[in-house]
Protein backbone atom coordinates (compact mmCIF):
# COMPACT_ATOMS: atom_id res chain seq x y z
CA UNK A 1 0.00 0.00 0.00
CA UNK A 2 1.59 3.30 -1.01
CA UNK A 3 1.89 6.09 1.52
CA UNK A 4 -0.61 8.91 1.48
CA UNK A 5 0.26 12.49 0.65
CA UNK A 6 -1.57 13.52 3.86
CA UNK A 7 0.83 11.50 6.02
CA UNK A 8 3.83 12.93 4.15
CA UNK A 9 2.48 16.47 4.60
CA UNK A 10 2.03 15.85 8.34
CA UNK A 11 5.63 14.61 8.76
CA UNK A 12 7.05 17.46 6.66
CA UNK A 13 5.05 19.95 8.76
CA UNK A 14 6.39 18.34 11.96
CA UNK A 15 9.93 18.76 10.55
CA UNK A 16 9.35 22.32 9.32
CA UNK A 17 11.57 23.75 12.10
CA UNK A 18 14.51 21.63 10.93
CA UNK A 19 16.78 23.18 8.30
CA UNK A 20 17.36 21.44 5.00
CA UNK A 21 14.47 18.96 4.96
CA UNK A 22 13.38 17.85 1.51
CA UNK A 23 11.70 14.78 0.07
CA UNK A 24 11.34 12.90 -3.17
CA UNK A 25 8.56 10.58 -4.28
CA UNK A 26 9.76 7.13 -5.24
CA UNK A 27 7.47 4.27 -6.30
CA UNK A 28 4.54 5.33 -4.11
CA UNK A 29 6.71 6.11 -1.10
CA UNK A 30 8.80 9.14 -0.06
CA UNK A 31 12.52 9.46 0.65
CA UNK A 32 13.34 12.10 3.30
CA UNK A 33 16.55 14.12 3.03
CA UNK A 34 18.32 16.42 5.49
CA UNK A 35 20.80 18.75 3.83
CA UNK A 36 21.07 16.37 0.88
CA UNK A 37 21.60 13.23 2.99
CA UNK A 38 19.06 10.39 2.98
CA UNK A 39 17.95 10.03 6.60
CA UNK A 40 14.90 7.83 6.09
CA UNK A 41 11.52 7.86 4.50
CA UNK A 42 7.80 7.36 4.59
CA UNK A 43 6.84 3.75 3.84
CA UNK A 44 3.26 2.48 4.15
CA UNK A 45 2.42 5.60 6.21
CA UNK A 46 5.26 4.89 8.67
CA UNK A 47 8.16 7.28 9.29
CA UNK A 48 11.30 5.13 9.28
CA UNK A 49 14.80 6.42 9.92
CA UNK A 50 18.27 4.96 9.40
CA UNK A 51 19.43 3.04 12.48
CA UNK A 52 22.63 4.99 13.11
CA UNK A 53 24.07 5.12 16.64
CA UNK A 54 22.46 8.43 17.57
CA UNK A 55 18.99 7.26 16.48
CA UNK A 56 19.32 4.01 18.43
CA UNK A 57 20.47 5.94 21.51
CA UNK A 58 17.55 8.39 21.26
CA UNK A 59 15.00 5.61 20.65
CA UNK A 60 16.34 2.53 22.48
CA UNK A 61 12.97 0.75 22.41
CA UNK A 62 12.13 1.53 18.78
CA UNK A 63 11.02 -1.33 16.56
CA UNK A 64 13.14 -2.32 13.59
CA UNK A 65 10.99 -2.59 10.48
CA UNK A 66 11.51 -3.25 6.80
CA UNK A 67 10.56 -0.35 4.55
CA UNK A 68 9.94 -2.84 1.71
CA UNK A 69 10.83 -6.43 0.85
CA UNK A 70 14.60 -6.90 0.46
CA UNK A 71 15.57 -3.62 2.14
CA UNK A 72 17.67 -3.12 5.25
CA UNK A 73 15.81 -2.66 8.52
CA UNK A 74 15.14 0.87 9.71
CA UNK A 75 13.86 2.30 12.99
CA UNK A 76 10.18 3.12 13.33
CA UNK A 77 9.70 6.66 14.65
CA UNK A 78 6.54 6.48 16.73
CA UNK A 79 6.90 9.80 18.58
CA UNK A 80 5.81 11.83 15.54
CA UNK A 81 3.73 14.33 17.53
CA UNK A 82 6.76 15.79 19.36
CA UNK A 83 8.31 18.36 17.00
CA UNK A 84 11.24 19.13 19.30
CA UNK A 85 12.15 15.44 19.58
CA UNK A 86 11.88 14.99 15.80
CA UNK A 87 14.14 17.99 15.21
CA UNK A 88 16.80 16.65 17.61
CA UNK A 89 16.53 13.15 16.12
CA UNK A 90 16.80 14.25 12.50
CA UNK A 91 19.66 16.67 13.20
CA UNK A 92 21.60 13.99 15.11
CA UNK A 93 21.11 11.45 12.31
CA UNK A 94 22.05 13.99 9.66
CA UNK A 95 25.21 14.97 11.53
CA UNK A 96 26.25 11.33 11.88
CA UNK A 97 25.76 10.35 8.23
CA UNK A 98 28.65 10.86 5.78
CA UNK A 99 28.50 13.59 3.17
CA UNK A 100 26.82 12.64 -0.07
CA UNK A 101 29.17 11.58 -2.84
CA UNK A 102 29.49 14.04 -5.71
CA UNK A 103 28.04 12.86 -9.02
CA UNK A 104 30.52 12.66 -11.86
Amino acid sequence: MPSTKNYLDFIIEQLSHTDGITYRAMMGEYIIYCRGKVIGGIYDDRFLIKPVVSAVEMMPDAAYELPYEGAKEMLLVDNIDDREFLKKLVEAVCKELPESKKKK
